[in-house]
């Protein structure tokens, strides 16, 4: 949905990210959280499971949702639902599509939507392993080792994108990223398991559930 969110980016972040300080620090325009995100981009096109719990302020029960997500080189980004209903959303040329099943296709341009384009460039960013481009973008904070778990923050530069999202959290294992968080400004929180992990999404998750799994062993 439109709707001011930017929670239709949010799972398409494939990441395969790492770093590597034992202690929190930003990172520096020539860390070794840059060189083992350069190492890390990965060739398109690239799919992986996902399972998504919402917690909105507004609601008791998270939604929860599952499905692939998949980059598809360049700035083509793709969000397929498969539970509980289908729905596919494709960023491509400029136009983000939105097409659920029985109805017909939405469209609209990023330019109507100057904050997402600065993510969908900082994803793309991410996901080919620019970690320069990455950083102009973001604040870039790291905690625990490239060959243990890892924790990365992501915290926007642009103003308009702060109004939307607080920050992005990714949580890993070696060269696995295993779960994203994504706090909007609003308090509303998405929390993404990826890859293997997508499959232990539990029935009735809790920020604590979901935090133990992340968090846990791989």
């Amino acid at each position: 949905m439109i709707s001011g969110k930017t929670h239709l980016l949010l799972p398409s972040l494939l990441l395969t990210l790492c770093a590597s300080a034992s202690a929190s620090e930003q990172a520096p325009a020539s860390s070794p959280a840059h060189a083992l995100i350069a190492a890390l981009g990965q060739p398109a096109p690239a799919h992986t499971a996902f399972a998504e719990a919402r917690f909105l302020q507004v609601l008791q029960q998270p939604l929860v949702v599952s499905g692939e997500l998949s980059w598809l080189g360049g700035d083509q980004l793709q969000r397929r639902v498969d539970r509980p209903q289908r729905e596919t959303s494709t960023i491509a040329d400029g136009e983000v599509t939105q097409q659920r099943e029985g109805r017909s296709a939405r469209h609209f341009s990023l330019k109507r939507a100057p904050q997402l384009q600065v993510l969908l460039d900082s994803f793309v960013a991410l996901l080919s392993g620019d970690a320069a481009r990455l950083q102009k973008s973001f604040e870039i904070t790291q905690t625990g080792k490239a060959d243990g778990a890892w924790t990365l923050t992501l915290v926007p530069r642009d103003a308009r994108v702060a109004k939307t999202v607080a920050s992005i959290r990714i949580d890993g294992v070696g060269k696995q990223s295993r779960c994203m968080h994504m706090q909007e400004a609003d308090g509303d929180l998405a929390v993404d398991l990826l890859g293997p992990l997508a499959a232990k999404m539990p029935a009735d998750p809790t920020r604590e559930t979901l935090q133990a799994l992340c968090q846990g062993a791989p």
